[in-house]
């Protein structure tokens, strides 16, 4: 198993790679999506989080990550010694009529192809992914980790209509008619996912790329009025069932599979790690929709045990924090992260 960190946009730079590489990091996962463009957001030093006018501005919906730029950054991570393991996300402004089974759809999907091929070209083995409609939200902060640290939470579903334009809480067109987004039921939600993996696995089967999707977070059945998809462990079956392939496999987050009501997180991982292209190793305390994000060693998970069973399955993947409670201190994000990363390299090596 290896060590890996994730980093936002804007901490793709050589002070971040170092500090990872500082930390025992192998490998890194990477954010291309800005989710704090022009968003209201306190920092952009911790994970997204923002309120219900979503976290900022997607992308260019006419640009598309290309060949040149991707193997630049690749170039620029490996010159501080560590590999580029994995993208994490597409930017809504790319496929938010995917999702939303919109007129775009058809080019959309052929702009996502191509961004397939070109993480392939430029040697990018990992392509993460979350098929949502209402994405990562509906959280708050506050001091909910050990010694009164912020982290990050849920207390009650929101239910608050998502307004046309935004999806996967980013706004993709900022002058949007009036409105909310339509009502759908789980079973077209699951409609699109399908057409979503059978277009694309074959892609990236060619392209040399695995798709890894992540379940949901928060794990509920519905947030803010939209369907979820994966927000039980046995779901993540339904969605490998889809198209059995190599390619379709699996963003597994600790996190948010203990979160669910149903299920282990020991059996879950027993069960899917054949099929697990990346973990996010996080840890929490409580179930959806009422938990806290804590520190590694204090929550629900028993973290060596779910090391000892991914090296009895031979699982040989990349680990990062995901994210972490902050630290009080002058650099909240790092010495949180730094934690962490220490917690898990001494675990792995002890494993």
């Amino acid at each position: 198993m290896k060590l890996g960190l994730g980093l936002y946009k804007h901490m793709l730079n050589k002070q971040h790679f170092d500090f990872a590489k500082q930390c025992g990091c192998t490998h890194l996962i990477v954010h291309l999506v800005d989710y704090f463009n022009k968003g209201n957001q306190t920092s952009n030093n911790d994970q997204p989080i923002g309120d219900g006018s979503g976290w900022g501005i997607a992308g260019d919906s006419n640009k598309i990550w290309s060949v040149e730029e991707l193997v630049g950054l690749k170039r620029e991570v490996n010159s501080s010694g560590l590999e580029l393991e994995a993208i994490e996300n597409f930017d809504p402004a790319n496929w938010h009529d995917i999702l939303l089974d919109g007129p775009r759809k058809k080019q959309q999907m052929e702009d996502v192809k191509q961004i397939i091929r070109n993480v392939g070209k430029a040697g990018i083995p990992i392509m993460g992914y979350n098929f949502s409609l209402s994405g990562v939200s509906s959280r708050i902060t506050g001091g909910f980790a050990r010694g009164g640290a912020i982290s990050v939470g849920m207390d009650g579903i929101d239910d608050k209509p998502i307004p046309n334009g935004m999806v996967w809480n980013m706004i993709y067109e900022t002058n949007a008619k009036k409105g909310y987004m339509p009502v759908i039921t789980h079973d077209e939600l699951w409609s699109r996912l399908k057409c979503f993996l059978q277009e694309l696995v074959p892609v990236a089967e060619e392209a040399g790329v695995v798709l890894a999707a992540h379940p949901d977070d928060p794990p509920v059945p519905l947030l803010r009025g939209t369907p979820r998809l994966v927000y039980q462990p046995d779901m993540y079956q339904k969605l490998l069932d889809i198209k059995h392939s190599k390619s379709n496999a699996l963003e597994f987050c600790l996190g948010s599979i203990a979160e669910m009501t149903e299920g282990d997180v020991y059996q879950a991982t027993e069960q899917y790690a054949a099929h697990i292209a990346y973990i996010h190793f996080r840890n929490v305390i409580g179930k959806a929709p009422h938990y806290k994000e804590v520190f590694v060693d204090e929550g629900d998970i028993d973290m060596f045990k779910i090391l000892k069973i991914l090296k009895s399955k031979n699982f040989n993947g990349v680990l990062i924090p995901d994210h972490t409670p902050q630290i009080s201190c002058n650099a909240p994000w790092h010495a949180g992260m730094a934690y962490t990363l220490g917690f898990m390299n001494a675990a792995l090596k002890m494993v």
